[in-house]
């Protein structure tokens, strides 16, 4: 009898793992053809919404992105939908549709995420970003989670390894060095009106600034390459200094106004600055422009310029040299690159004392030559390196 109830126990045991098995298998009671009604496995579990968004390591051309799962969508999910876009061009509605994989569907990574150019980033642009997480089902179809929030971030500045790319294909289009003895800055007669302006006494509290014959450095502006570091963050007064090549003198037309300043070459170059490259670019046209910086060592341009800029050598590189006087009553020697415009940014306040301020014989509205706020030709192959523009 004892024996008979033992049988009977475990026949009934057996009875009851039998049909657990069969019920997780999905071929028990209720299960056989595909799944019971209300019945919900994991693998069509819903996915929770990516949360807590965060970018970091972002350069010019790349960031990382990590955000916050449950440990069950961790390791259930298979896949990463990225959604990107500039932020001036962003459609609101561009989530609506949240089973439609977007721009990037990357598979499951540990985070956080690189993402590396496959937009082709542009440097300093705004974009917003979203993410879905998904699970790739058995018939190819995917199980996504709902989009997450929009989040903002901002690309940076070439790096000095992009610079340094920059300045190679520059090398290329310098031409040969000519010789040069000034520096000048073509502007309006208002300008040099507005320099040479003092504050009157009774205007003490006035909001006109008191300038002194001086040339005060202004900000630069975003002409040029999109990530050039010194566009509007170092300030600096431009010059040029390229000659003609019949007469080796400036020449007798400028964009920029009637009137020109002229100042010996060694007040600005000479062995107490540093001479940092900038920036390579064209505007759609045939001629390249070339960036420099001269700061005086030691000050706050020199201090900006020297972690972010590649620094050339004063008496040996392809753009603009100086070679101090090799015995006593000798000439120091300036040079400036032939085959591309130079745009010579000087990073502390110059005076009209140091030089002269003369009409140019030539015409002054040649405003196709401006490069004030002028955009890069993206499509150039001279002047763009992969990174953007």
């Amino acid at each position: 009898c004892k024996s008979s109830c033992v049988a009977a126990c475990m026949s009934q045991i057996n009875i009851i793992l039998t049909a657990q098995s069969k019920d997780e298998t999905g071929m028990g009671g209720g299960q056989a053809g595909g799944g019971g009604e209300g019945e919900i496995t994991e693998m069509d579990a819903p996915l929770s919404t990516p949360c807590n968004i965060q970018i970091c390591e972002v350069t010019c051309d790349s960031f990382r992105i990590v955000w916050d799962m449950t440990p069950e969508d961790t390791a259930r999910a298979t896949h990463f939908f990225i959604d990107l876009s500039r932020k001036e061009s962003r459609d609101p509605n561009r989530f609506k549709h949240r089973d439609v994989p977007t721009k990037l569907v990357a598979k499951a990574v540990p985070l956080p995420m690189a993402v590396r150019g496959h937009w082709f980033l542009s440097p300093r642009t705004e974009y917003c970003v979203a993410v879905q997480t998904a699970v790739r089902q058995p018939d190819g179809d995917y199980l996504v989670s709902e989009w997450s929030q929009v989040v903002e971030f901002c690309t940076g500045d070439y790096a000095m390894e992009h610079l340094q790319q920059l300045l190679d294909k520059a090398k290329g289009s310098a031409g040969r060095l000519l010789k040069f003895s000034v520096f000048y800055r073509n502007q309006h007669p208002e300008y040099f009106d507005y320099v040479r302006s003092v504050l009157h006494p009774l205007l003490l509290y006035s909001l006109v600034r008191e300038c002194g014959g001086l040339m005060r450095p202004a900000l630069k502006d975003s002409s040029g390459s999109h990530g050039s570091p010194v566009n509007g963050k170092l300030h600096g007064v431009f010059f040029s200094c390229n000659t003609e090549f019949d007469t080796g003198l400036p020449p007798k037309d400028s964009p920029y106004g009637p009137l020109r300043f002229q100042i010996p070459a060694g007040n600005l170059l000479n062995s107490n600055v540093s001479l940092y490259f900038a920036d390579f670019y064209c505007m759609y046209t045939a001629y390249h422009y070339v960036v420099l910086v001269l700061a005086p060592v030691g000050s706050e341009g020199d201090t900006f310029c020297r972690t972010r800029l590649p620094v050339l050598d004063l008496a040996s590189n392809p753009f603009l040299t100086y070679t101090p006087p090799q015995r006593p009553g000798e000439e120091p020697l300036y040079c400036h690159a032939s085959d591309v415009i130079l745009e010579v940014l000087f990073t502390e306040p110059v005076h009209l004392d140091q030089g002269t301020v003369e009409q140019i014989s030539g015409h002054h509205q040649l405003k196709s030559l401006t490069t004030a706020n002028a955009k890069k030709d993206p499509s150039c192959k001279v002047c763009n390196i992969s990174v953007g523009r």
